[in-house]
């Protein structure tokens, strides 16, 4: 019984103590996180730099067999992101891709959709001025 208890403690020790010590790095980390309500990248002290473009256009995708010409008003929107800086400083607005989906609408009045925006990885969209656009529908005759 002594010997099983000896070696449960003393066999392979330095590996045991490196898994509790990295098991305590990690507990610490995601604690000081949450109490700062950031990330654990922000917690690790990764720098994290935010950017802004003006006028980015809107694509609006539809169904292929519908023909018609929906309009979305305002047609460019302001979208900020954030990410590493290297990269958000590398980046260009056509890196930024900002959609509003109009498959299987039919003609609806005062429609309005939500915004979705994609990015380069690494950087993520923080925010979008407006967040929604209004639907616009030619006039059938």
């Amino acid at each position: 019984m002594i010997t099983f208890l000896r070696d449960l403690i003393f066999r392979d020790f330095w590996l045991k103590l490196f898994s509790l010590a990295l098991a305590v790095l990690i507990w610490l980390t995601v604690s000081f996180a949450i109490q700062k309500e950031g990330s654990p990248v922000s917690a690790l002290g990764l720098a994290i730099q935010e950017r802004t473009f003006a006028n980015v256009p809107i694509l609006v995708v539809s169904a292929g067999q519908d023909v018609r010409h929906m309009r979305v008003r305002p047609s460019e929107v302001e979208v900020t992101v954030q990410g590493d800086p290297k990269i958000v400083r590398g980046l260009q607005a056509s890196d930024i891709r900002v959609i509003v989906d109009l498959t299987g609408i039919e003609t609806a009045q005062g429609l309005r959709k939500r915004i979705e925006v994609s990015t380069l990885a690494g950087v993520s969209s923080v925010r979008v001025a407006p967040e929604d656009v209004q639907v616009i529908f030619p006039n059938r005759e």
